[in-house]
This record gives C-alpha cells, sequence and structure tokens, in this order.
C-alpha cells in the first residue's frame, strides 16, 4: 500500500500501487461541481489514466484549469482528427492556430479541395459518434526509432521530423481506435469526458470551439478577428518563404548549419515588416487628414519596447522625428490606484491612468502648444514635474506606447484620423506538428522569464507566479481592443524558442520542486527540449529577442 497526501481536502489515504488517478480520486470521494479533467501529482501534470506506484502529493483538477484546459483541447484535438480521417480517408489536417476563442483548421481532402458547410457536419456526426462510444484514448510508450518507423509509415514526416531531432530514448504517442496520433502533453481517459465543443466552417477552413473557461457549460462567445487571421496567414506566408511548416523542419535546418541563415532571413523579414509600416505612416502624415500620433499597444513581453525604436529609425529615414509620449507617466498617485479584492494595486486597471490629465496634454501638444508633462516615480509613487517640457513642430509625431493606447477610452476626444495603431504581439512561430501548435502565451512567458531573471528582477519561480494575473489584466484591458488597430505586428521569430532555450533551461531548472509553480516551469522545460539549441551569438544587437536574452544595442 502506498499513502497519497490530497491536496484538495488536504488529508491522506491509503491505495494499492499501481492505483491510477481516476480510481484515487473515486476513493477520495471529493464533491466538484465540473468534472475532474486531470490532476497534477508532485506539482507535475498527468492524465487521470497515469498509475502511481509510490507515495505522492496530487492535486484534481477540473476545466477552470489552464493545464485541465490543455488536456481536453487536446483530446478534443484528437477526436477532430480521427473523425476527419475516418469520413474523408487521405485527408490532410493542421491544426494551426488560435483564432476567435477557438483554433483554427487548415482541412484540405485527399483531392487537395477545401471543406464545404456539407463536409464539416458530416465531421461533426463522426465526432459526436465517438464521443457518444466513450472510445478511449490510449497511451503507448516505444522507442523514439519505433515510434518514428509508426509516423514514417502512416506518412506523418512532421511528426517523424519532430521526433527525429527530440533527442529522447522513449516517446509516448496514442491511440484512438485505429488512428494513431502524437500529442506532448496527457489526454483524457477517454472521449466521452468532451461534453462542450463545436466545429463550424471558417475562412477557407473550420474553427473548433471549445468550452469558456470561466462557464464552462458553454462554449467560448465566437470573436471575429479578420486582421488577427491576416497576420497569421502572413506568419504562415512567411514560414512558406524559409521553407519551415514545424519545429521538425526548423531543427534540420539549424543540424544542416543553416541557423545563421535563418536568422538573417527572419529579422530581415521583421525588418521588411517595420519599413513597411513607417512609409505606411509617412503617406498618411502628408495626407488631407495628417497622422499625429501613433499609438502602440500589445501584451507583456511582446516586445513592444524594442519594436518602438526600429519603428523611430525607419520614421526617422522618411524624415520624420518621432517624439515619445508615455502613459505610464500619467499614472494616478499609488494611492489613488484601484485595487483588487485581496487589496493589491491593479496597475492595469485604466482608473490608474490619469486619462483626462493625458487627453488635455495631447491635444495640447497637437495644438502647437508647449507643454510641462509630468515625470511618474515609481520609487515614491508619486507624479512629479521635473521641467520636462514637450512641443511638437512640423515634422513631429507623437509616439504613444502604452498597455491601454488602442483603448478609444484612453482618447476619447481626439479624432480618430490623427492617430495611426500599432497592435505587437508575438502571435506565431512554427507548430511542433501538424496537430500541435505552440501556445502564444509560452511564447511571452518564456521571455519574461528570461527577462525577469537576467536583470535581476524576478526569479522564474516569481514570474510564473505573477503570470496569472498578468494574463487576466491582459484579457480584461488588451486583448478586446486589438482589432482596432490599422496594423499587427507578429514579433515571434521562427527561431527564437532554439535561442531562448540556452538561456532558459538554467533558469527554469532552479525552481523548486516542492511548489506549486514547478508545475509549470516542468511543463516549459519538456517543451523547449524540442528545440535543437542555437547560440544567441548571432542575433543581431536591434533584434527584438535582444530586449530579453540581453546585448541589445538599444538603450531602455
Amino acid at each position: 500500500m502506498l499513502q497519497i497526501y490530497c491536496k484538495n481536502n488536504n488529508k491522506s489515504q491509503s491505495f494499492p500501487e499501481g492505483s491510477s488517478l481516476l480510481e484515487i480520486f473515486q476513493g477520495f470521494n471529493l464533491d466538484f461541481k465540473l468534472p475532474v479533467i486531470s490532476a497534477k501529482v508532485n506539482n507535475c501534470s498527468q492524465g487521470l489514466k497515469f498509475r502511481v506506484y509510490q507515495n505522492r502529493d496530487v492535486e484534481f483538477l477540473d476545466i477552470t484549469d489552464s493545464s485541465a484546459m490543455r488536456v481536453y483541447t487536446r483530446s478534443l484535438c484528437f477526436v477532430l482528427y480521427k473523425s476527419a480521417s475516418d469520413v474523408f480517408p487521405g485527408c490532410h489536417l493542421f491544426i494551426e492556430h488560435p483564432i476567435s476563442k477557438g483554433y483554427f483548421c487548415n482541412f484540405q481532402k485527399a483531392d487537395g479541395s477545401t471543406a464545404t458547410e456539407e463536409d464539416v457536419q458530416k465531421i461533426c456526426a463522426r465526432m459526436q459518434e465517438i464521443i457518444d462510444l466513450d472510445m478511449p484514448f490510449r497511451r503507448n510508450e516505444a522507442h523514439t526509432e519505433e515510434a518514428v518507423r509508426i509516423f514514417r509509415e502512416r506518412g506523418f514526416e512532421d511528426k517523424v521530423r519532430l521526433l527525429e531531432t527530440s533527442e529522447a530514448v522513449y516517446t509516448d504517442y496514442y491511440t484512438l481506435g485505429d488512428t494513431v496520433d502524437y500529442y506532448y502533453g496527457a489526454l483524457l481517459p477517454s472521449a466521452g469526458y468532451i461534453k462542450v465543443w463545436g466545429l463550424e466552417k471558417y475562412h477557407q477552413g473550420m474553427l473548433l470551439r471549445i468550452p469558456d473557461r470561466n462557464n464552462p457549460s458553454q462554449l467560448a462567445p465566437r470573436l471575429e478577428q479578420p486582421k488577427t487571421f491576416e497576420v497569421f496567414s502572413e506568419n504562415l506566408h512567411w514560414n512558406n518563404i524559409m521553407g519551415l511548416s514545424n519545429v521538425g523542419d526548423v531543427n534540420h535546418a539549424i543540424r544542416k548549419g543553416n541557423a545563421s541563415e535563418l536568422i538573417q532571413v527572419a529579422e530581415a523579414l521583421q525588418e521588411k515588416k517595420i519599413v513597411k509600416i513607417a512609409e505606411e505612416i509617412e503617406k498618411r502624415m502628408h495626407g488631407d487628414n495628417p497622422v499625429r500620433i501613433v499609438l502602440i499597444t500589445g501584451p507583456s513581453s511582446s516586445g513592444k519596447t524594442t519594436f518602438c525604436k526600429r519603428l523611430s529609425i525607419q520614421l526617422l529615414t522618411c524624415g520624420i522625428r518621432p517624439m515619445s509620449f508615455s502613459t505610464d507617466d500619467y499614472f494616478v498617485n499609488r494611492v489613488d490606484t484601484p485595487k483588487f479584492p485581496d487589496g493589491s494595486y491593479d496597475f492595469e486597471n485604466l482608473a490608474a491612468v490619469d486619462c483626462p490629465l493625458f487627453e488635455k496634454h495631447l491635444k495640447a501638444l497637437l495644438d502647437g502648444e508647449e507643454v510641462e508633462v509630468p515625470e511618474y516615480n515609481f520609487k515614491t509613487g508619486l507624479r512629479e514635474y521635473n521641467g520636462k517640457k514637450l512641443k511638437l513642430s512640423d515634422n513631429t509625431i507623437l509616439i504613444i506606447e502604452g498597455i491601454h493606447a488602442l483603448n478609444p477610452a484612453l482618447t476619447p476626444q481626439i479624432p480618430e484620423e490623427l492617430k495611426y495603431k500599432i497592435y505587437i504581439s508575438a502571435l506565431t512561430s512554427v507548430s511542433l506538428d501538424d496537430h500541435n501548435w505552440i501556445p502564444t502565451r509560452d511564447n511571452r512567458l518564456l521571455r519574461r522569464i528570461v527577462r525577469d531573471y537576467n536583470k535581476g528582477a524576478f526569479t522564474a519561480r516569481q514570474t510564473i507566479s505573477q503570470w496569472p494575473s498578468v494574463c487576466d489584466g491582459e484579457e480584461k484591458w488588451i486583448f478586446p481592443y486589438q482589432e482596432n488597430a490599422d496594423v499587427m505586428f507578429n514579433s515571434a521569430l521562427n527561431i527564437e524558442f532554439a535561442v531562448l532555450r540556452n538561456h532558459a533551461e538554467a533558469i527554469l531548472s532552479s525552481v523548486p520542486k516542492n511548489c506549486p509553480e514547478y508545475s509549470e516551469a516542468h511543463r516549459l522545460l519538456k517543451f523547449i527540449h524540442y528545440f535543437t539549441p542555437v547560440s544567441d551569438k548571432e542575433i543581431p544587437p536591434t533584434s527584438l529577442l535582444r530586449e530579453f536574452v540581453g546585448g541589445s544595442s538599444f538603450k531602455y
């Protein structure tokens, strides 16, 4: 017998060796309002079929937990893939990126045609059959060479190329009925656990819809995001230029000695986009309604600061002098800052900014007046006036960067035609394989962990601990306004995980195993090990990536 300590009720109980988490959950007789999806064993995420052979701490999770939602979504993707393959033998399914509160799926039948409305309904019907049959997901462990052989026989070159470069001795793969697939995390015990889902026609493919995390009995509300979708399409075009559609392609290119070329092309493509944005601003600045303000926003660790500096350089080459104007200097005094229910300060709340004063000064500048602007003292929590004065000339444009920059409530009295709005984020890079995408938040979290550690600001454990509240703030104050942008800029580089691995590996390994943050550190460590490491020595000093790994030629 072994002892299991359950974190959900702070009780210990004896179980036979080899008991599954599902059996342990039933043994504790826990009362959950929502179905349990997965669990953490010694702070590592596991599926409910996982068997325990030693004394362990266990915490059971419902779908409102982010790791449990990942288990649910992966399982739903497998059901979709099996259903599409059953209905249309020889088809190709690419689960490409999150969009509209779901996941965009590029689908091609064996003859190369895309899905019709009727085709989507047929796939939906087969998905429901599999769910009603409660078909089990089965995990299989094999030598990586054997797993490569299995996938090569089935024509899955994306998985072959990934696993060939994974450096793993053994590989887990999954079966659902007679269908084989690979996923880099745990799945549900069976398809019957999937209760809330949707599939519908979307552009030239399909949209796989998932439950709303805050209300799991309903689908997450569909949002129209045409500009975001356009950026994803642009990224796929860039990847095609470079001949990279997945991580296996990147790894093989690195091992052939092409890392330098990959870096140079990726940087050149980003610079080309920045030049295009600067030229568009120049064009609109000399139009009938001249643009006078460039508003830039994006979530944490998007590379906004470096982007602003690189854009400023390109504007100078167009004969335009950029002038920075920060919303941070208009924070209200700390004593007046809104607070969360727990009493901590909510710095990301729009009410944390003195919007009336900000807009008053902005209007005065646009009217040609000289304005003494404040400077916020983050040590004292007070707004100070230190003699800093600004005035716009004819060839000057204001550059405003901040999390609320695209929120209409920040500058409601400034005419829209005077604004040029930019949204920047690490939106997408490459996928692990055709059915495993890379979450954009993982990209930004890894950047933030490395930057915080290198600057001595926070440990990896502290950064991971803060991340959920950062994401909550983004959901409330940034993402709702991203489609307001005139242009979106994808700051992700398809080789950056290979570079970040060298920095993040030791940092993540420092997170203690006995703390809750270890779960996320362990997951990210497993993730970055898919990438063949690359030294950052050939990353240019002006690269967006330098903002996080250090060595930038810009002063921050």
